[in-house]
């Protein structure tokens, strides 16, 4: 009985809701992930305030979501989302590859970022990721991102790295994870193995109050730990 279950457990289609004021483009994403008996497209949504409605009703277990959308756009809906609903993710979409709404939108709580021009194995692939709580953002692409958006300010507060009673192990990992490297370059740089690196990712996660790579690195540039050079 124990093991159907859990088998069933495993086995289970993740619920995806999608939400795009446009419906050529909700069309066009719940028919990439329709066909895959991994996937169950539970409803889609034209703005953001219908999003948060009908996740709150259908319980999707991500949301792939446009950012910018009328009478709540895709950033308010992601922070409703996210404290509303803490179990269910969130995957912004937009139309452009560096776009400051994308990081208003990871800061919110979203859990992975695509531009709308993606192919239909990289959305398959970004929906799985999110869905085990992973980041679903390249790391370079994430770090040029926030480096361009995100300003350390003139006199930034102490690191957050000693508010949270870091050790130095994830410190470096912190630093390194925030200048781009993904976890096998981490683990290549420092020696380690990459279980040892996650381990030390979940334990700065916790003590930083973060729930993933997006906001970890978004942290890093604010407090200082890694700095933003001179634009150009």
């Amino acid at each position: 009985m124990n093991g159907t279950t859990d088998d069933m457990t495993t086995t289970r289609a993740i619920r995806v809701l999608i939400a795009d004021d446009q419906p050529l483009v909700r069309r066009g994403l719940a028919l990439i992930l329709t066909p895959d008996p991994a996937f169950d497209v539970v409803g889609e949504a034209g703005d953001g305030e219908e999003a948060v409605a009908l996740a709150h009703r259908l319980r999707p277990d991500v949301v792939v979501m446009d950012i910018r959308m009328p009478v709540l756009d895709g950033v308010a809906a992601t922070g409703r989302l996210t404290a509303e609903l803490p179990e269910c993710r969130v995957l912004a979409l937009s139309t452009f590859d560096m776009d400051e709404y994308v990081v208003a939108a990871l800061r919110a709580g979203a859990c992975g970022f695509l531009p709308k021009d993606i192919s239909p194995e990289e959305l398959v692939a970004a929906v799985r990721l999110v869905h085990t709580g992973e980041a679903a953002v390249a790391p370079r692409l994430l770090t040029r991102l926030i480096s361009t958006y995100v300003r350390t300010p003139e006199r930034p507060g102490p690191p957050r790295a000693q508010i949270g009673g870091l050790t130095p192990r994830e410190a470096e990992v912190w630093r390194l994870m925030a200048t781009g490297l993904d976890n096998t370059e981490i683990a290549e740089a420092m020696g380690v193995s990459g279980s040892t690196v996650k381990n030390h990712i979940t334990g700065l996660f916790g003590k930083l109050g973060v729930r993933d790579r997006a906001q970890a690195v978004i942290v890093a540039y604010e407090t200082g730990v890694v700095e933003v050079g001179p634009p150009g």
